[in-house]
């Protein structure tokens, strides 16, 4: 494993053209960030410089040490209510050791090379849970934008939307005025000026409207009477094995998360840059990026979809655009933070509104409805599970039913089938098989045999008759087998050892001979009922039922 960052320098990759439009790109994203980190970290529960320190460890991290050319990392909205909820419970500082913990997981899964398995992941789930997180998120800023007056929003979905409604009848006039008006900027802005984003236009527009009419709405510096513009001291939170005991399951969560949004990023930049990130490289950077934000008092991080496509677009392709954008972020928290105070609340809430709506992916999803019922069920399972409960819980539900439906779906397309009676041989063969009065019997199973087509299996050679001398089982189409499938036949060489039929095998593929040698199996049946081609076998076994009669 190499950083990107690395291998472009060692092959020289990198040209002084490029890394102008590097630094464009960087500065670019880095005005596209600024806001989203300051509303990401304070939707997540924490003040708004930490957002900032996230943005600019992790993207710094990231892009020099990650898999991908143009990822770009930082705090996402996916993460908002796994961080509200962990700060609920355990604290500040709970969190900061989940987001440490979670970094060593991600370490130790790019080590051991887990990152080729989010291809394992079906669409229904990510979309599901993508689509989940967006709801929730878009929830979570409802009292902002609405102006309304709770002192503690429930963590729970449901809970949360009962507080609102409760609370309905309190709200802000001109906090909803101004909140609208922004989400009208950000989505109209783009038809005036492609380079600049909305979020920073309405930001600046909305500030400066409260700010000149003294309007009554909620700002940063009402809710945080202290924003801090220098980067804190590293500190190590307590490790204790109670604590890591008690914060196993979100650090998990946070590593999941992380580990799922990085890579699908990555994914969709390689698409847009024509190249290959290394998915493994990424997960340890990730990990490291997560540890170093968890030291100096961040959220977790990962790898941002959004922001990354805006580099790409905006002319970055090396690592370089990633590492200015923190740094331009960095320069900007020292010397502009004081004037974040007079940011309102419910301008943040409309940029994150607008964020849930791009992530929710509702074309994708409405497209995903005409798929087949299963993963329907599937999808809506998955979603339904993230907005009720938590994104592990609807990871693991949805994986669990995606895999007893491909189980069910393979069985389904398993045939086993009876090619005597199906009469699919040449004329040749077909006469042997006519001479033989039926004491030939050859089977041929078309798929996998595992655990799921046992059953099927065992039920159909169980219609054998003591008439039959010879049962020949094709294998030409069985190119996975599991130890279920050895035990069946295991129990099929018995039957048929016991009405003294004759059991042969041919056409055996690489990896079921590999299973039957291993498992002891070849030794039971014998090589020499092995064969190449059921010819072979069919020709011999007329010779065998001759010997038969003749003695």
């Amino acid at each position: 494993m190499m950083p990107k960052f690395f291998y472009m320098i060692k092959n020289k990759e990198i040209t002084k053209a490029q890394v102008m439009k590097d630094i464009i790109a960087g500065i670019i994203v880095a005005v596209i960030a600024l806001p989203l980190s300051i509303a990401l970290g304070i939707s997540s529960g924490v003040s708004p410089e930490k957002g900032l320190i996230t943005a600019i460890f992790a993207g710094f991290i990231i892009s020099l040490l990650g898999g991908s050319r143009v990822q770009i990392g930082g705090p996402t909205g996916a993460f908002v209510i796994i961080i509200y909820s962990i700060i609920q419970e355990y604290g500040l500082n709970g969190l900061i050791t989940a987001t440490i913990m979670a970094g060593i997981i991600l370490i130790i899964m790019g080590v051991l090379r887990f990152g080729s398995l989010i291809k394992y992941i079906p669409q229904t789930i990510t979309i599901g849970f993508t689509a989940g997180i967006a709801v929730t998120l878009m929830s979570t800023q409802i009292k902002d934008f609405f102006g309304l007056p709770i002192d503690t929003v429930p963590a729970e979905f449901f809970a949360k939307w009962g507080s609102y409604f409760a609370n309905i009848g309190l709200l802000s006039k001109w906090s909803l005025i101004v909140g609208v008006g922004s989400i009208i900027i950000i989505v109209f802005w783009p038809k005036i000026n492609k380079t600049i984003p909305g979020s920073m236009i309405a930001l600046i527009v909305a500030t400066v409207f409260v700010k000149v009419l003294n309007l009554p709405v909620e700002t940063i510096g009402s809710r945080f009477q202290e924003i801090s513009s220098v980067i804190p001291m590293p500190i190590l939170p307590d490790l204790s094995m109670a604590t890591i005991n008690k914060l196993f399951a979100p650090a998990v969560t946070i590593a999941i998360l992380a580990a799922l949004e990085s890579l699908l990023s990555a994914v969709v930049a390689d698409g847009m840059i024509s190249d290959a990130h290394d998915s493994n490289m990424e997960l340890v950077a990730q990990g490291i990026a997560n540890i170093t934000c968890g030291l100096f008092g961040g959220i977790p991080a990962t790898g941002a979809i959004a922001r990354t496509a805006a580099n790409v677009k905006s002319g970055g392709k090396s690592p370089i655009s990633g590492m200015i954008h923190a740094i331009t972020l960095l320069a900007t928290m020292l010397v502009l933070m004081p004037l974040a105070k007079m940011i309102p609340m419910t301008t943040l809430a409309a940029i994150l509104m607008v964020v849930s709506y791009n992530m929710s992916e509702w074309r994708a999803f409405k497209g995903l409805l005409k798929a087949p019922k299963s993963d329907v069920i599937v999808l809506l399972i998955t979603f339904g599970c993230t907005v009720a409960f938590d994104l592990v819980v609807a990871i693991s539900i949805g994986m669990i039913m995606a895999m007893f439906l491909f189980m069910k779906r393979v069985s389904d397309t398993t045939e086993i089938r009876d090619l005597v009676y199906d009469e699919v041989f040449d004329e040749n063969i077909a006469s042997v098989l006519e001479k033989a009065e039926g004491k030939i019997h050859v089977y041929q199973v078309n798929g996998p045999l595992f655990f799921g087509v046992v059953q099927e299996f065992i039920a159909k050679m169980k219609e054998l008759e003591s008439s039959v001398e010879v049962v020949i089982l094709d294998m030409r189409h069985t190119h996975a087998i599991d130890a279920s499938a050895i035990d069946a036949l295991t129990r099929l060489l018995k039957h048929c050892n016991k009405l003294n039929i004759k059991f042969c095998l041919t056409h055996v593929q690489e990896q079921p001979r590999k299973v039957l040698n291993k498992m002891g199996f070849v030794v039971q049946i014998g090589e020499s009922h092995i064969y190449e081609t059921k010819t072979e076998a069919i020709e011999i076994a007329y010779e065998y039922i001759k010997c038969l009669e003749v003695s």
